[in-house]
């Protein structure tokens, strides 16, 4: 017989955002409707000798804004931006991280490769001074799934966890995947996005040597142009991206303000014996 699988209705209920333009979803819009650049010369470390010098910095970010000094310490970058960014979808969104909803709601944060400035700085401790001057928070602060490990521990989140390192693509496949498990009912809410902090020494190197990069260096904020002829490649950025997905139904119930809804393929129905 024919049994039609009930898949439930995914909708957004909240945003935020650490971007080049502005640390917050009002600043970034400003900035894209004001039609302004993010890019610039490279400030994170001397550039001069490098075929490329300019990127897409996150500026004038204060981690000590959300979380402490000593837990900064043994956090990367795109962890802080992702916190600070899911600090303002959750308050966005309205919704409450409760004892009683807690096991239903998850976090899935995305990044292609986790934090790169850790993996160079403690790299060259050990060049300099052995295998003893490096960091104990050292893996712990690098790893891809940190972001997401942290803003669930931060919000008392307790449903599915996980994050993808699948390149320029993680953000997507972050909220994807978060899409389905919430369609599938196996939670009510996700938070969910990207991070990312790769505007290194190695990584603009690594770009350059490929090729893939843009060497607009004397006309950075005009570089990043994907769909014109006379593309030569793109600007590294960093920052985050969050979202909070949420079963239609419990956003309604909860009266959450509706942003938008994320339909995907076609229902189907599938054939069971």
């Amino acid at each position: 017989m024919e049994q039609e699988v009930v898949k439930r209705r995914v909708v957004v209920t909240g945003v935020g955002l650490v971007t080049p333009l502005g640390n917050t979803v009002e600043t970034t819009w400003s900035g894209l409707m004001a039609a302004r650049s993010g890019a610039g010369q490279i400030t994170k470390f001397d550039a001069t000798n490098f075929p490329v010098r300019f990127a897409c910095e996150v500026k004038d970010f204060d981690p000590l804004k959300y979380v402490e000094k000593k837990e900064a310490r043994k956090m990367g970058a795109f962890t802080q931006y992702a916190i600070a960014a899911s600090d303002e979808a959750l308050a966005d969104s309205g919704l409450k991280i409760t004892g009683e909803n807690a096991v239903d709601v998850g976090v899935y944060i995305s990044s292609g490769i986790g934090d790169f400035w850790g993996i160079e700085r403690e790299h060259l401790k050990l060049l300099r001074g052995g295998p003893r001057a490096v960091s104990p928070f050292f893996l712990v602060s690098i790893l891809a799934n940190m972001a997401a490990g942290q803003v669930s521990i931060r919000n008392g989140a307790r449903g599915p966890n996980s994050a993808t390192a699948t390149a320029c693509a993680a953000g997507n496949h972050a909220i994807g995947d978060s899409f389905r498990i919430i369609e599938r009912g196996d939670a009510i809410a996700m938070i969910c996005g990207g991070a990312e902090s790769t505007i290194t020494p190695m990584s603009i190197a690594g770009f350059a040597a490929m090729r893939a990069l843009s060497t607009r260096n004397d006309d950075p904020e005009s570089a990043s142009r994907p769909f014109d002829r006379d593309r030569d490649g793109f600007v590294v950025g960093e920052g985050s991206g969050i979202m909070i997905l949420e079963e239609l139904e419990h956003a309604r119930r909860r009266g959450a303000r509706i942003y938008s809804e994320i339909v995907g393929p076609r229902q189907t129905k599938h054939r069971a014996e």
